[in-house]
């Protein structure tokens, strides 16, 4: 999907989602521009990680 399209769906979302939780939205995406793009990456990544191997995760702290 380009960026184009990526925008327009968005829009698309936004002009549903209720009004109380806009400002909420607009808060996180702020808070994405001020980090590089490399530490947004490596944090989805290990969040990626985290979800993914949960249970491994439980039994290695066992």
């Amino acid at each position: 999907m380009s960026v184009k399209e990526l925008k327009t769906e968005i829009q698309k979302t936004l002009d549903n989602v209720p009004e109380n939780v806009l400002q909420d939205i607009l808060s996180y995406l702020k808070e994405y521009e001020k980090h590089p793009v490399n530490e947004i990456v490596f944090a989805k990544n290990l969040r990626l990680i985290l979800t993914e191997d949960k249970n491994l995760l439980e039994r290695l702290a066992r």
